[in-house]
């Protein structure tokens, strides 16, 4: 471990309040903290042996020894998987210190660099021989975008480590390259490229480039590439309108977001930066106003985004069919980093809640519990049982069912990888004025938060088993000597929360939002939040055409579903009824909730399945209770039918 904890943190903005580095949580295990330990044991490594297996790595290598040539492996982006492990472990080393992973990552960083051209161009899938030319296809070759996930992973370094580092000098020039290229103009009079990547990406790192090597060039860019977008000057692509590629609308005139689910968020959180860096306050608002409009009609209960299985993109307002949910895990991952960014320019507590309701139901409900099978989408209902994961070969786009090893585009495993590395910097901002500091709990995890205020160090011991339970004790290890205050976030679900004050020993009711614990903290203070993570009954807006008639169960953070391995024999998910006026009850880490089994006609003789005239009330059995498990565990006892949204008696 290391001495200090690291700040290090992949949002560095300007502004009242910081996130955590990742460094200054240790957590003890619990949810987050298993997760986390098998992301570094198992998934770090399953993700280098299968871009060693299909060469996406060696491509680096071809590059390096001149041997390029129309039969190069893998996507036109796969250079971005390798960026993203990178990343990924660039943010272990920074929390733990651990020298294997550092040598990991040197020995993958060497390669890497071996093939960046001398004025820092630097990808596997063009500008070589054999190759197509530099920035031919911008609409669908993802140059700009490789380059995004390269600067990120050097932001994780450079904070980690500090500048004077080979990837970290990768990155630079890869940078400095970009900006030569695409610039609005030289004193010179000279003009670079006018175009945009049809995949944004390049805004979130050139900016976060920016702000970790001091370089206003870089933010510069980033801003260019933002208000370019929405100008229709992406080269078409046969089936996918501009509106795919958010070049439909510029990004201060849109109102909602639209078309490719992870373009559309990387935009947006790439937006946020600029607006923060350059104090662009209607920059900023007009991505609140798409994220409020966004969440409010085309999210689905878990968090997840994106409706439209041929474009994985959303649909329109209500258009949320359980079935044919898309929830892409990168657009979780996405989700995540747009939310946290409007949570340390606003301190608004809703984008606090939308993170930990996708991280719980999206984010961990993609990796097996062995860390090497993953969820590519995330539908609600699984109508049939998954069964065509091959567990030795790459696999097609998943898209629900069972996890698979590795896809033929595997993009979510290593987004995975690189937002489970990092948990901890979501997990609490601090603030610091001239009246002190304040710490803000925005997620909860067993551990200890250490972090360095005006008057020294502050060190919280935090206890609890949420999600499994809802009390939160927080115990003031270490105080510093100026004025410090604590803030926890109590979430909109949790109606009758209590908390324990340090000094009052009594439960007093606190309602939604941020909780501030009153007075300054004192070593020894301890405060007792309860969340009662009971179950509870959901019922979609009836405005949701597709899940009209159906309820859903969630018990905390948690969303709750029935799958087929817990039905009794013969019975079929699509003859069970829940009973609404039986509240469901703690059954385990989930539910047990009242139902009725229906009887259902057999199929009319190959006529389409409608009758003339309103059907009769089906036979039901008598009364049974129901188990439903924590949605991201489904599918982990083998292939099975599930859903979230239940039809009621």
């Amino acid at each position: 471990m290391t001495a200090t904890p690291s700040p290090a943190r992949p949002v560095d903005a300007p502004g009242p309040r910081r996130g955590l580095g990742v460094g200054e949580l240790m957590l003890d295990g619990g949810f987050w903290g298993r997760l986390q330990e098998t992301n570094a044991r198992a998934t770090f490594q399953h993700c280098l042996d299968w871009m060693e297996r299909l060469g996406w790595v060696a491509n680096f290598d071809r590059v390096a020894a001149g041997t390029t040539g129309p039969d190069r492996p893998g996507w036109q982006f796969s250079d971005s998987e390798v960026y993203k492990l990178l990343e990924a472990l660039a943010w272990e080393h920074g929390r733990t210190g651990d020298p294997t992973v550092d040598a990991t990552f040197r020995k993958l960083v060497d390669r890497v660099a071996a093939a960046q051209d001398d004025d820092g161009y630097l990808n596997t899938c063009f500008g070589h021989p054999g190759r197509p030319g530099r920035y031919t296809d911008l609409s669908s070759g993802h140059e700009l975008y490789c380059t995004g996930h390269l600067l990120q992973a050097a932001v994780a370094r450079v904070r980690a480590v500090g500048p004077d580092d080979r990837l970290v000098e990768v990155a630079r020039r890869a940078a400095d390259h970009v900006c030569r290229e695409f610039r609005d103009g030289g004193r010179d009079g000279t003009r670079g490229r006018a175009g945009i990547c049809g995949h944004p990406g390049i805004e979130v790192g050139l900016a976060e480039l920016g702000r970790a090597l001091d370089e206003p060039r870089y933010t510069e860019q980033a801003r260019l590439f933002v208000e370019r977008r929405g100008h229709g000057t992406l080269a078409p692509v046969a089936l996918l309108s501009p509106a795919y590629f958010q070049d439909d609308v510029p990004v201060r005139e849109a109102d909602v977001w639209r078309g490719h689910a992870v373009r559309a968020l990387y935009l947006a959180a790439g937006a946020v930066d600029v607006a923060v860096d350059t104090r662009d306050d209607e920059l900023l608002a007009a991505v609140e106003h798409q994220w409020t409009r966004s969440v409010e009609r085309r999210t689905y209960l878990s968090g997840g985004m994106g409706s439209r299985h041929q474009d994985e993109g959303f649909g329109d307002d209500w258009e949320l069919p359980p079935d044919r949910a898309y929830c892409e895990t990168c657009a979780g991952v996405a989700s995540v980093m747009v939310s946290w960014r409007l949570l340390l320019a606003s301190g608004d507590v809703r984008y606090a809640d939308l993170i930990e309701r996708t991280l719980f139901n999206v984010v961990a409900t993609s990796p097996a519990a062995d860390g090497r099978a993953f969820f590519y989408a995330n539908p609600l209902q699984q109508r049939e049982p998954g069964a065509d994961v091959r567990p030795d070969e790459v696999n097609p786009r998943a898209e629900g069912g069972v996890r698979a090893p590795w896809f033929d585009v595997s993009c979510c495993p290593t987004n995975v990888a690189r937002t489970l590395a990092s948990w901890q910097a979501y997990a609490a901002t601090v603030e610091e004025d001239a009246g002190g500091a304040t710490v803000t709990l925005a997620q909860y995890a067993a551990g200890e938060v250490r972090v360095d205020v005006a008057g020294g160090a502050l060190t919280l011991r935090v206890d609890t088993a949420y999600p499994a339970d809802g009390v939160v004790r927080v115990t003031v290890v270490e105080a510093p000597a100026g004025p410090v205050r604590l803030r926890l976030r109590v979430p909109r679900w949790a109606a009758d929360a209590t908390l324990v004050c340090p000094r009052g020993g009594t439960p007093e009711p606190v309602a939604p939002g941020w909780a501030d614990v009153p007075g300054t903290l004192r070593a020894g203070d301890a405060v007792t939040l309860d969340l009662r993570v009971a179950p509870r009954l959901t019922w979609p807006d009836a405005r949701v055409d597709a899940a009209r008639g159906t309820v859903a169960v969630e018990r905390g953070p948690l969303v709750l579903a029935l799958e087929s391995v817990d039905l009794p024999d013969g019975v079929a998910l699509e003859q069970v009824r829940l009973d609404p006026d039986v509240a469901p009850r703690v059954h385990g880490d989930g539910a047990l909730a009242r139902a009725r089994v229906v009887a259902l006609p057999e199929p009319a003789g190959g006529t389409p399945p409608y009758v003339a005239g309103p059907p009769g009330p089906a036979a039901s059995s008598d009364a049974v209770d129901l188990p439903l498990i924590p949605y991201h565990r489904w599918a982990e006892r083998g292939p099975s039918t599930m859903r979230v949204f239940v039809p009621t008696v």
